[in-house]
Formats: C-alpha cells, structure tokens, sequence
C-alpha cells in the first residue's frame, strides 16, 4: 500500500511539471550552401500517387520512385522542397531488419537529397534485403545514380556556382 502511494505521488510531481514548448522552424532551408528543405511523405495516399506514376528506378540497394508537383504549367515546381518517404516491406526480414532499413534510407537522404536533388519532387525510397548489408559508399553511388537517371539530379557544377555565390 506505501509504494502505491508513493508511485501516485511522484506520477502527479512528475505530470505537474510545466513543459518547455517545442521549438517549431516553419521557414524553409535556403537553397544553395544548405540544399533544399526535405518534407517527410507519410500518408499513405501520397505513396499511393507516387507509386501511380509508375516512374522507378531499381538499384541493388533500393528502389527510388519519382513523382513532380505539377505547378502552372511547369514540369515541377522550384519552391526548394523535396518530400521524401521510405518504406521497407516484410520480405526484407522482422522488425529490427525493416528499421535498420529505413534507418540507413533516411541516413543517406539526408546526406544527399538537400544538394544533389532539385526540388518540387516526390521521392519514395523502398528498401530492399540488400540495403541493410550494403556499404554506404555504394548506397550513395546507387542514389546518385538514380537521381540521374530519373531526372531529379542537381547539376553540380550549378550547386557548386550557387555556393560561391552565397558565400560571404
């Protein structure tokens, strides 16, 4: 009976305590030293759209589909924001495989996407048995090279001049 009154104690202590409000950054990246600002994909009709394009590119470590946002007439916008979602299926293995998986998927976006993709893309990162053992070296090499291939791919030369640009 005293530890339960103990433990009601410190649960009302501990839920009493004022919260700090979370720090919320609403303006987006810069584009050029940083890259574009990545949106997460997490709905699942917005994976569904993606998928409805049927435009994909099949790596050994992943799969990469690619959708635009149509705006005015333009193949895509150029707002700077890239979304990008990731899924791994059962096949891959249990739970600790699927987010190993989706770990080194979101790793290697965050790495790449913000300065070697243009924006106003729809990006949805699949993983694949191969991702979890995959050196990193190789998983880069393969996203850049689908990146390329499905017409996302930042000039880098053009990244690079923009770099220079807004330098101090």
């Amino acid at each position: 009976m005293a530890s339960a009154a103990v433990w009601q104690q410190s649960a009302v202590a501990a839920s009493s305590q004022p919260v700090a409000p979370r720090a919320v950054n609403a303006c987006p990246l810069k584009v050029g030293l940083m890259g574009h600002q990545l949106l997460r994909l997490k709905k699942r009709p917005d994976f569904l759209k993606v998928a409805a394009t049927r435009k994909k590119w099949a790596s050994p470590g992943f799969i990469l589909q690619v959708r635009s946002h149509p705006a005015v007439g333009k193949p895509a916008r150029a707002d700077g924001f890239l979304r990008v979602g990731f899924t791994v299926s059962k096949k891959v293995g249990n739970a600790v495989h699927r987010n190993r998986a989706k770990r080194r998927l979101r790793a290697l976006a965050q790495d790449i996407l913000p300065t070697r993709a243009n924006g106003g893309y729809d990006l949805v990162l699949i993983g694949r048995r191969t991702t979890i053992d995959r050196p990193y070296a190789k998983l880069v090499d393969d996203l850049l090279k689908a990146l390329d291939k499905m017409g996302v791919a930042r000039n880098v030369s053009e990244s690079l001049s923009e770099q220079v640009k807004d330098a101090p």
